[in-house]
């Protein structure tokens, strides 16, 4: 099989009440070769208020610091969860914490996210205001050097990505999803995908030939599938 051009990336195991899980799964991501770690932005998983979540910044901290090469980036951070200087601010902080390797993940939320904004008094703003927010803190981390993805499908944010010359995230998107767009503007790809190792080089394939250049794999994949399906496919990042 010919080599890929598609990068390999795994969200960590946030919504858990301690970050042993997250932290050893991020060693052994950088460890196998796997491009990039990343964390979810829920107050919980979604529609389940009762189950713990580590938040994001705080625990990409920490895989910062356990970690020296490996990307590591928000899937997504939203936008109005706290003030744009705040979300700047944090972001801009993990850049200085793992120079280089930060993935600012940004996205305006979606009804299914918006009981945690009204579960902690945060307004949930009309979804034009929060691309205008987007928009302004998207901008920013650009000129800054930073890498930026906006996550989201609908024509509106397409066109924001497109705009800002930045990466579209797509969510769970089919194939043909991503050929559709990735002419316009960079496409990154997250989502499930196989545990098995057949249908997941399978999937692989697809998405490389949609044109996404990065597939991150949603939890529990094992990472030693993932880094088995990499070596494949000849895409690990290893010294």
């Amino acid at each position: 099989m010919t080599g890929s051009s598609v990068r390999i990336g795994i969200t960590l195991p946030s919504f858990r009440s301690d970050a042993q899980a997250a932290l050893e799964a991020a060693r052994q991501a950088e460890v196998l070769g796997l491009h990039g770690v990343f964390v979810f932005d829920h107050l919980w998983p979604l529609g389940q208020p009762e189950r713990p979540a580590l938040s994001a910044f705080p625990l990409l901290g920490a895989v910062a610091a356990v970690t020296n090469r490996i990307a590591l980036g928000t899937l997504v951070a939203r936008v109005g969860l706290v003030p744009d200087d705040v979300l700047l601010a944090e972001l801009l902080s993990l850049e200085r914490m793992a120079p280089g390797r930060l993935v600012a993940g940004l996205g305006t939320g979606d009804s299914e996210s918006a009981p945690e904004n009204l579960a902690y008094g945060i307004a949930y703003t009309p979804a034009d205001r929060r691309r205008l927010q987007l928009r302004a803190v998207g901008r920013l981390l650009r000129d800054a050097g930073i890498r930026v993805w906006v996550g989201g499908g609908s024509p509106a944010t397409s066109q924001l990505a497109a705009e800002l010359g930045v990466a579209l995230n797509l969510w769970g998107a089919q194939p043909s999803a991503v050929a559709a767009l990735a002419p316009r503007t960079e496409v990154t790809w997250a989502g499930p995908v196989p545990a098995e190792l057949p249908p997941l080089l399978e999937w692989l394939e697809e998405i490389d030939r949609a044109g996404a250049t990065w597939a991150v794999c949603a939890w529990p994949v094992p990472p030693e599938v993932l880094a088995e399906a990499a070596a494949m496919r000849g895409e690990l990042d290893r010294d």
